[in-house]
């Protein structure tokens, strides 16, 4: 019986809830299993999120605790929502291009622009930001203005990133700077996966 419940429920959530999740958010691409239910989006995301309006119009699951600033300035690839965790602030006026497969942890800062070096109410210089491919992105992290980081890049958690991080790359921060080692490249290829 236990299994029987399941196969409706999964049946349903890969039609109807697919669906719905389609028509609320076009921009919503990630495979279809091992991620998390269509149901679970719509209850984690939809009512605070398209109903009350915390960042109604971004055409992707938001958490209603981020702020996603010029999002139609956001190019993004498959599997990468900005903002779903819990946090994140991104302001992307200047220009922000991600890749796929693309995770940013909670309490990350993501800003494309520096403000007027005398009216720090004006926006100054928009630099923008490029993420590649592969990208994890720890909690509590800060990404300035003018960075490119490379494809199949983690960083560590607490990172404040101000220059360009090279591809197969792990950076960490320790007490007094950023360390850059070298890793393997990412053996998952996301491309590859059936979509919602």
């Amino acid at each position: 019986m236990k299994k029987l419940i399941k196969y409706i429920a999964i049946k349903l959530d890969d039609s109807f809830f697919r669906l719905i999740i389609k028509m609320i958010y076009p921009q919503y691409k990630r495979q279809r299993q091992g991620y998390i239910y269509n149901y679970k989006i719509i209850l984690n995301y939809f009512f605070m999120q398209k109903i009350i309006g915390f960042n109604r119009g971004v055409p992707w699951p938001v958490d209603f605790r981020s702020k996603i600033l010029g999002w139609e300035h956001i190019k993004k690839g498959i599997m990468c929502d900005p903002g779903d965790n819990i946090g994140v602030y991104i302001n992307a006026y200047g220009g922000l291009k991600m890749g796929n497969n693309v995770n940013i942890g909670q309490n990350t800062t993501i800003t494309t622009t520096n403000h007027n070096l005398y009216d720090h109410r004006q926006v100054g210089k928009k630099q923008g930001i490029i993420i590649g491919n592969n990208v994890w992105i720890g909690a509590n992290c800060s990404i300035i203005a003018g960075v490119n980081i490379g494809d199949n890049v983690t960083i560590g958690a607490g990172c404040t990133i101000r220059e360009d991080i090279p591809s197969n790359s792990i950076v960490i921060h320790n007490s007094n700077n950023l360390i850059i080692k070298e890793k393997k490249t990412y053996e998952w290829d996301c491309t590859k996966e059936e979509l919602l």
